[in-house]
């Protein structure tokens, strides 16, 4: 029998500019002390990172450039080279275009050509998607390995000129939560000891007859003028909701693997806030893992979270070791998972 394990060969990921802190948005928007107290007790992000200039509205960066940059450094810790990959993926609610894909923006930037690309179009699970749909390709035998790429640039919807006193609680958060960010990672069926197996990938739909708990608008020419806000997030909702479904994606991987949790070293656990995530952490009651987590200096950027979690894994996994990733899609209700193990077999 052909023996065609994924491994996670390495991580790289990128972000734009510099730390921007809860202060300087409150003294960009005209926000009390009262405000900045409020976020660093409930919300806990500590800093984000903004593809625009704060002070103009300037975009500074794309996801095109952010996704370019972690895909290079994904290639060099992995010691492959762009033709070495047999095929791309990347998970995105926020491309730069509708046309041309991102996903080509970036292939052809790193001079990736004549294979399989592919650009899903989801939020905070896009990134699971993205190996989901690479290991089950690798696994078929056709292609050796993957590049998976995850990554949002939000601030573009951002506009420097409102008041958020003005704003209701659904879209004020969006400023306070989010930032910018991409990850890559480099999957391959080639044995490698020191790597990290993919051992389950799981996601599902979980939103029927749910509405969404986050909006993303897509303004067109002929509604760009519109009164509709471009981001709105039902937070109550997802407070709710996503401890609910990261617990089923946690034990969903652990009956199909037949491990306990007192058999997780590390948990990577979905990254909506400082508070959300150690609300959750609790909720999944892993009793040895240690916890992985990086949304209090990032923020919330979406799809490139995970990626930022695996290179922080990467650094420090050492045999044997199993790992457990949750990520939680509130927009219309995604719940995704994978889970790793090195055991440091020849």
């Amino acid at each position: 029998m052909v023996d065609r394990t994924v491994h996670v060969l390495s991580a790289g990921t990128a972000l734009p500019g510099q730390p921007v802190d809860t202060e300087a948005l409150a003294d960009r928007f005209g926000m009390d002390r009262l405000w900045v107290q409020w976020v660093d007790t409930f919300i806990g992000t500590r800093t984000r990172y903004l593809a625009l200039d704060l002070e103009t509205g300037e975009p500074r960066e794309s996801l095109a450039d952010l996704a370019t940059a972690a895909a290079t450094t994904a290639l060099a810790r992995a010691r492959v080279s762009a033709d070495d990959i047999d095929l791309v993926v990347l998970g995105t609610a926020t491309p730069d275009t509708l046309m041309p894909a991102t996903v080509n923006v970036v292939a052809d930037r790193l001079r990736i050509d004549g294979v399989p690309t592919f650009q899903l179009q989801s939020g905070c699970s896009g990134a699971v998607q993205t190996f989901d749909l690479a290991t089950s390709l690798l696994s078929t035998g056709r292609y050796r390995t993957a590049l998976v790429l995850g990554g949002d640039v939000i601030a573009k919807h951002y506009d420097v000129t409102t008041d958020l006193r003005t704003l209701p609680p659904e879209e004020l958060v969006n400023y306070v939560l989010f930032g910018d960010g991409a990850g890559a990672a480099v999957l391959s069926t080639e044995h490698h000891p020191t790597s990290p197996r993919i051992r389950s990938v799981l996601t599902r739909l979980a939103g029927l007859d749910r509405a969404p708990g986050q909006v993303l608008q897509w303004y067109g020419l002929a509604d760009r003028d519109s009164a509709r806000a471009p981001a709105q997030e039902d937070y109550k909702a997802i407070e709710e909701r996503v401890p609910e479904l990261a617990d089923e994606v946690a034990r969903e991987l652990l009956d199909d693997l037949g491990w306990e949790h007192q058999d997780v070293d590390w948990l990577l656990p979905p990254q909506l806030s400082v508070t959300m995530t150690e609300r959750i952490a609790e909720r999944l009651d892993f009793p040895k893992a240690q916890e992985i987590t990086c949304v209090g200096e990032t923020g919330n950027n979406g799809n490139a979270l995970l990626f930022f979690q695996l290179e922080r894994l990467l650094d420090r996994i050492v045999a044997p070791s199993r790992a457990i990733a949750v990520a939680i899609e509130s927009s219309k209700w995604i719940r995704s998972g994978l889970a790793l193990e090195l055991d440091g077999g020849v």
